[in-house]
């Protein structure tokens, strides 16, 4: 792949894919998804990568393509390394309304569901986020908490 759309979502393999919170966004415009591990390097020049840590994402980021990492916080680590050249931007003064399940205590408190932290980007981001917490259970929570309009 050559040329990347606005946002590469990087999926682990480990994960179950009826869980995931981004399949459905499988065939969405400008939205590409990968299986994590690769068996070979890849490069996103001019691409931010969300994450728990590091400077907050701004409109001044608008111009970066988004690499978002999709698998559990226990095994997150090891897919940033990978992409650990590609600068991180945090969303931490958002709440998540995913029900943390974790039972060895990995989950950070700024942590969001990867699809809420696509959504949350968007909306910062002022790219169009209709559509994409469409599939997602806890959608009217997610909205509510941070608020957001319903939509």
């Amino acid at each position: 792949m050559d040329v990347f759309p606005d946002t590469v979502i990087i999926r682990s393999v480990k994960e179950k894919s009826k869980k995931c919170s981004v399949v459905p966004l499988k065939g969405r415009p400008g939205i590409v998804l990968l299986n994590y591990p690769f068996k070979k390097t890849l490069s996103l020049p001019n691409y931010i990568r969300l994450s728990a840590e590091g400077p907050p994402l701004s409109l001044a980021d608008n111009d970066k393509g988004i690499l978002l990492l999709d698998g559990s916080w226990r095994n997150a680590g090891n897919m940033e390394r990978s992409f650990e050249s590609i600068p991180p931007r945090s969303l931490s003064q958002y709440k998540t309304a995913y029900p943390r399940t974790s039972k060895f205590g990995t989950d950070p408190e700024n942590g969001l569901a990867s699809i809420e932290a696509l959504y949350v980007a968007y909306f910062i981001l002022n790219r169009n986020p209709i559509g994409l917490l469409d599939h997602y259970h806890w959608k009217k929570e997610f909205l509510e908490l941070n608020n957001f309009p319903a939509s």
